[in-house]
């Protein structure tokens, strides 16, 4: 068998596949180490080309036998695939194939967890099944027949019929081999049904190993809360007879939308008061609709290549995030939102890992499954929705699902259908899918006689293969206030679309103070200097939520860079500012509690270079914890009374409500517990009857340095369930002092529970520690040596995770001198390891260039 060196893919070399998929049958008989596929492909040649090269994408299987048209035949088979003449007509392949699930630890394709078969084929699992042009525009009707003596076999599509030890399922909907699923084990489903709005009853079915029945009713309302909520938002309504969500333990991303299966990572369906915090609900809520709405945009209509990933994920992002808004409040949704876009994605986008949000490269398509992607992809749909307005978006949108449905679309597809429906030129707009980096808009201001001058200058650093940087259409929704907090110009949508640019207000009594770039309307970093009591003010008066959380946020930052620099004490008015935030009853409890939060230490160090200094992690952890300390002192009058206000005397529900006062009241007890030594936390902790109060009393114990003989209480209390006991090894790693997070996640991988085979338990540790910024970046070096020592070890089982993970040597060029060296060293050693994988080998050397 021939070896093939890693190939960089082009998106300029794009063909379509020479021919085309009518019809697909596959058999599986299961065993855990030599299950057999047999596949029956209808093919015939492709009329929108004019080359005949067939060839079957194929890993890691063992051939048994070939046919065309039931002749045998001898392939040339590679360790990529196989190769053999065809007829110029249509035809039939056929090929049986032998693989081993029990040894699949990579969890790409079909593999075991836990004694249940269970696949993933996105991006490229399938041809680690059978035989097969694995690429998103090659789309067939699949029928699946599964053969084993467990109770539960689901496949895509509907159920055909079944017998003992059988059964057959078929999928009307042609799609691409990426959204084939199989599922085979001892499961017990939470049934349900839901009534689309044209009058089909759907069954609906939640899949769980037996014990996890407890666990699936918030799932299923979340599920028929999305199926409702696309109808009426989008118009969309579910096309087959049952859908499908199966639990899985083992997996190596969130969930995957499979085409009616539906296979979810345990951590992102399971869920119950008791062993799920108020964020877990939340992020299944969003997972759930996010994997449903899928259905119309990413299976009904799919990308032709996955170098139009941002399409489909972009896309369903957006929607999503409207989703969980339209749920829980659309301005806290927005600033968390905008939290989650600043600190991973900029972070990105500033390092040597950024990318166009349509790449034009890669050599593995998995490492990018990215924040870039995802949502700087949704942020560039909302920008289009603002530009054309909710109406005329809805209207592009009923356009695009009439004239694509069934397609493998593109970019150019999908802004083509906003261009017919609006008759608007997005040539300029489009550069945002090809241009990589973070645009910086920075603001100067003039008024004289009644009229206000704000001029924009746009700008986006270079960036890894792109120097030149074309000018951006950046919608800004900016409003004007008076001296006495009033608005005094509403908000507009300024479109800043040259290098530079002056928008004049006229008619206004007195100079009036600008509230810029309200609600995040683009995914820019704002250059704004104004002073503390300017910020102050629009913390207490701007009538934007995600402006008057900013001004706070930015004040916060600038506090905290003070601190480290010139050893500053707080500014008095950042601590008025919250102050007057904290005791304001009649504003959010969520936003209170967003308010109250201090930026990342991460955030600070990246705020640090901006500034032109070398970031120190222990110095900046130091200027933290003293931070936090002055607030406390600060509020301590303050801090019970909140404290008491926030307790939920109702039975738990995971809504906004009362997760919003539950928020606050725990960002409360932190502070708390830095004047009163943990006293109300041990209270709380005895106290709580849910998974919310519990873990958040723990963690405020661990980083007071007290909670020993809580941490053996919960260790023996949640032993049984995984999913808590991934929160009680990450919570340890992510409360440790700087000094000793190194040494807790070594210990905790000497622990009987710790396996790295499994991500949830393995990202619970290593994922802890690089979040530890002050622990991973320790001057020793330690927290570098130990992580990629892990990395090594991890890249031979399952390389997609390992890859990923990599991701926390990233900023490796931000820091001094020695702390570079170090990890530059523990990134060398990973990148000299032996048959080291694809995935990783391109993640690391794009860190290391």
């Amino acid at each position: 068998m021939k070896d093939a060196a890693p190939q960089t893919i082009y998106l300029r070399d794009y063909a379509p596949f020479d021919y085309v998929v009518d019809s697909v049958q596959l058999t599986f008989k299961l065993t855990p180490t030599a299950t057999r596929v047999t596949s029956r492909i209808a093919f015939r040649p492709n009329p929108a080309t004019t080359t005949r090269d067939f060839f079957l994408h194929g890993e890691q299987l063992r051939l048994i036998g070939a046919r065309i048209d039931g002749k045998s035949i001898d392939p040339e088979i590679t360790s990529t695939g196989l190769r053999c003449d065809v007829p110029d007509a249509p035809f039939v392949f056929e090929a049986e194939v032998e693989i081993s699930p029990d040894t699949n630890t990579a969890l790409e394709g079909l593999y075991m967890s836990g004694g249940m078969y269970c696949t993933q084929c996105e991006a490229e699992g399938f041809r680690k099944i059978t035989f097969y042009p694995d690429r998103p525009d090659v789309m067939g009707v699949f029928t699946v027949r599964i053969e084993s003596d467990l109770p539960v076999l689901l496949s895509n599509g509907n159920p055909v019929t079944s017998g003992d030890g059988w059964a057959e399922w078929h999928d009307p909907w042609p799609k691409p081999a990426y959204l084939f699923a199989l599922v085979a084990g001892d499961l017990v489903n939470q049934p349900d049904t839901f009534t689309t709005m044209s009058g089909r009853d759907v069954d609906l079915n939640i899949w769980v190993r037996p014990g996890d029945e407890g666990k699936c009713a918030f799932g299923m309302k979340a599920l028929k809360k999305s199926m409702k909520w696309d109808e009426d938002v989008y118009g969309r309504e579910y096309d087959l007879d049952v859908f499908n969500i199966v639990a899985v333990d083992d997996f190596n991303m969130g969930a995957m939308e499979n085409k009616g299966l539906n296979i979810f990572n345990s951590s992102a369906v399971l869920a119950s008061p008791e062993t799920s915090t108020d964020a877990n609900f939340e992020r299944i809520e969003a997972i759930i609709a996010h994997e449903y709405f899928h259905n119309w945009t990413g299976n009904r209509i799919t990308c032709r290549d996955w170098f139009q990933l941002c399409l489909k994920e972009g896309l369903t992002v957006f929607r999503d995030q409207q989703f969980t808004g339209d749920m829980r409040g659309q301005a806290v949704k927005r600033i968390n939102d905008a939290v989650v876009l600043r600190a991973h994605q900029f972070r990105e986008d500033n390092g040597p890992l950024a990318h166009p949000v349509r790449p034009t490269s890669f050599v593995e398509i998995n490492n990018f499954y990215t924040v870039t992607i995802y949502e700087k992809g949704a942020e560039i749909i909302g920008m289009l929705r603002r530009l054309v307005g909710p109406d005329a978006y809805e209207k592009a949108l009923d356009l695009y699902f009439t004239r694509h449905d069934g397609d493998a679309a593109t970019i150019e597809d999908w802004l083509k259908v906003f261009e017919d429906a609006t008759g608007r030129d997005l040539t300029q707009f489009a550069k945002w899918y090809s241009q990589a980096g973070t645009p910086r808009v920075a603001v100067s201001e003039e008024y004289t006689d009644g009229t206000y001058t704000l001029t924009l200058r746009q700008h986006t650093p270079p960036t890894p293969g792109q120097d030149h940087k074309d000018a951006l259409v950046i919608p800004v929704a900016v409003g004007l206030l008076n001296e006495n907090g009033d608005e005094v110009v509403p908000t507009q949508l300024l479109e800043l679309t040259q290098a530079e640019q002056s928008f004049t207000f006229g008619g206004l009594a007195s100079r009036p103070i600008p509230s810029i770039l309200r609600d995040l309307s683009a995914p820019v970093i704002l250059e704004h200097e104004q002073t503390s009591a300017r910020r102050a003010f629009l913390l207490a008066h701007d009538t934007d939520p995600f402006n008057k959380w900013d001004a706070g946020r930015t004040l916060a930052q600038d506090v905290l860079v003070a601190m480290v620099r010139d050893g500053a004490t707080p500014d008095a008015a950042y601590l008025d500012g919250l102050a007057a935030v904290l005791r304001d009853d009649g504003l959010d409890p969520a936003f209170r509690a967003l308010v109250l939060a201090l930026p990342s230490e991460d955030d600070t160090a990246q705020a640090l270079v901006d500034a032109g200094d070398t970031p120190d992690p222990s110095a900046i952890y130091d200027a933290h914890e003293t931070l936090k300390l002055h607030i406390a002192q600060h509020l301590q009058d303050l801090l019970p009374r909140v404290y008491a206000d926030m307790t939920v005397t109702a039975p738990y529900h995971p809504d906004a409500d009362q997760a919003g006062k539950r928020t606050l009241g725990n960002g409360v007890l932190a502070l708390l517990a830095r004047i009163d030594g943990g006293r109300q936390a041990a209270a709380q902790y005895t106290a709580a009857d849910n998974m919310t109060q519990q873990l958040a009393a723990l963690a405020t114990l661990l980083k007071a340095g007290k909670g020993a003989a809580e941490l053996a209480k919960f260790e023996r209390e949640w032993q049984d369930d995984r999913l808590v006991m991934d929160k009680w090894f990450g919570l340890q790693v992510s409360c440790a002092a700087p000094d000793a997070a190194v040494q807790t996640a070594q210990k905790l991988t000497d622990h009987p529970a710790f396996t790295m085979k499994n991500p949830n338990r393995f990202r619970a540790v290593f994922g802890a520690l690089a979040g530890n910024a002050a622990g991973f970046h320790h001057p020793s070096g330690a927290g570098y040596a130990l992580l990629a020592d892990w990395l090594i070890k991890l890249d031979a089982l399952n390389p997609q995770t390992t890859a990923r993970m990599t991701a926390a040597f990233s900023t490796w060029r931000r820091y001094d001198a020695e702390r570079q060296a170090m990890m530059r060293a523990a990134l060398q050693r990973i990148a000299d390891t032996p048959d080291l994988s694809r995935d990783t080998t391109e993640m690391v050397s794009r860190i290391l260039d």
